[in-house]
């Protein structure tokens, strides 16, 4: 559960994890041979009291998905051993079989059921933190995103966060959200609604029930599920909201999440909150966020580069993602009552601190 098998994904994935441990361990070289103001901060920035090699193990749910490989990449890039947890034995070989070949023993795979907590706490043990990326896919293909695809996405963050909760080395965890999570509210039933949208908003179940938006209560729910028990355990936790993910041929490397995501585009183009984020400043912002857990990061962070605002852009991305531009913004028809503004200023104040990262330095994407 959690993601496709291996053995069920077209080769070019396998070839594009092959060459993401090449580029790392290039990336890594460069880093040490760069000016200051260019290079990709090293594992001396920034140092914790977990900094030491024991310290900088993590694990990663979905370490395969398109999300996972760039947050794999970066964290290696920043000096992490990172095991990826995936589901079948067959993965754990051929991962091993990836490394091996490429000479990376910054990074292994390990089995686990994202149904089974005591099968998630052993492979999280001797992890010092844990990025839960979220990546399901839907069996039958169509939809995107089925209603059951939403209640396993809950069972499954509720039983991460167990997982860490019983695990003594995790002391932190990242979840991955959406900005879904925020944005859907029913304007006509509030007095004076904000038109600001950040990371203190929560969308309304109802809504996104009524509107069969499985996606974004799938991610909802989860988020909601994750803080619930982060706080009965006592759990270090913080989520990201990523807008629509967006990066090299996204539409098909990531289909479920595209597809699913844009269910309700042309509400969220009228009201002002459709937006998208690039791939790899979304991994740059997990490990920054993950890092400053020990120093100022806390709860949750909306992450979006633009907000699609107009006719023309509206038809870059119907046609990266090979839908119609109505599809998008839809034809005017729809009665919008409130139109909003995003805010993703937490965010952004804590990637221009001390913490920043050079995003212009390293643009290899995966």
């Amino acid at each position: 559960m959690g993601i496709v098998g291996l053995e069920e994904r077209d080769n070019i994935e396998l070839q594009e994890f092959c060459r993401m441990l090449v580029a790392s361990a290039a990336g890594l070289h460069l880093t040490k041979h760069q000016p200051n103001d260019l290079r990709f901060p090293s594992k001396t920035d920034d140092l914790t009291d977990d900094d030491d090699e024991e310290g900088r193990l993590v694990c990663v749910t979905s370490g395969v998905s398109f999300l996972g490989l760039a947050l794999v990449n970066r964290l290696l890039l920043r000096g992490y051993s990172v095991r990826i947890l995936v589901d079948n034995p067959e993965d754990v070989e051929k991962l091993g079989e990836m490394s091996t070949r490429t000479n990376n023993n910054k990074i292994s795979a390990v089995m686990a059921n994202l149904a089974d907590v005591e099968s998630l706490s052993q492979a999280f043990h001797g992890c010092r933190g844990v990025f839960h990326t979220s990546a399901f896919t839907d069996p039958a293909g169509l939809s995107g995103y089925t209603k059951s695809m939403a209640e396993i996405e809950v069972k499954a963050s509720e039983n991460v966060m167990k997982a860490c909760s019983l695990t003594a080395s995790v002391r932190k965890c990242v979840l991955t959200s959406s900005l879904l999570a925020c944005v859907w509210h029913d304007s006509s039933n509030q007095h004076n609604p904000s038109p600001v949208i950040n990371h203190d908003c929560w969308s309304s179940e109802s809504l996104c029930t009524d509107k069969k938006l499985w996606y974004a209560l799938g991610k909802l729910r989860a988020e909601k599920a994750a803080w619930r028990i982060a706080e009965e355990k006592g759990m270090k936790l913080a989520t990201i909201c990523p807008a629509l993910i967006t990066g090299p041929e996204f539409s098909t490397r990531n289909p479920t999440a595209t597809i699913a995501y844009l269910k309700g585009s042309q509400d969220m183009y009228q009201s002002g909150v459709l937006a998208t984020v690039d791939i790899m400043r979304l991994a740059d912002a997990h490990v920054c966020v993950f890092e400053a857990m020990n120093k100022a990061a806390f709860g949750r962070y909306i992450c979006f580069d633009q907000v699609i605002e107009t006719e023309e852009v509206a038809e870059k991305l119907a046609q990266e993602t090979s839908m119609s531009k109505n599809k998008i913004m839809g034809n005017g028809s729809i009665n919008v009552q409130v139109r909003y503004e995003l805010s993703n200023r937490k965010l952004t104040n804590l990637l221009s601190g001390s913490l920043r990262y050079c995003y212009n330095q390293s643009q290899h994407y995966i």
